[in-house]
């Protein structure tokens, strides 16, 4: 079966030193603009988890794998331009902790970690539960309700 959750763009480093705030980039060699108009940006970082047992964890606006709530026909831009999300790619999918799980992974490769660097989700009219996780550790992430 094949679900469709809407389109997602991963784009790495824009340009050298662009560092990516609200819906536009703007850097010594010009703008670099997403596809579409943004309705929320959110900062990611890793951090080790608050609780007993350790790990990193996604921390969104500075919360620790909080569940989220993306409003279908909306656009959502993840920065992970903090130096922190280097080796900590950051994908969705509609199975809890993602491909560590047989679940399906909705986005490609980009490069966190580095200026520039975010992932953009459009959520699609009808789109399930999503989940947001590390495609290189498991238990990072967290559900994303699609109301």
């Amino acid at each position: 079966m094949v679900v469709s959750v809407g389109s997602v763009t991963i784009t790495g480093q824009l340009t050298t030193g662009v560092p990516v705030t609200g819906s536009t980039a703007v850097g010594g060699v010009g703008n670099a603009t997403p596809s579409v108009n943004v309705t929320q940006t959110f900062a990611i970082t890793v951090a080790a988890a608050s609780g007993y047992g350790g790990g990193n964890k996604f921390y969104v606006d500075g919360a620790e794998a909080p569940t989220g709530t993306l409003n279908e026909g909306s656009t959502y831009l993840f920065d992970q331009s903090d130096s922190s999300n280097s080796g900590h790619p950051l994908r969705f999918s509609t199975t809890s902790d993602g491909t560590h799980n047989s679940g399906v992974e909705y986005t490609t490769n980009g490069t966190p970690g580095n200026a520039g660097a975010y992932t953009q989700i459009v959520v699609a009219s009808g789109a399930p539960t999503l989940y947001y996780y590390c495609t290189n550790h498991s238990g990072m992430g967290g559900q994303v309700n699609t109301p």
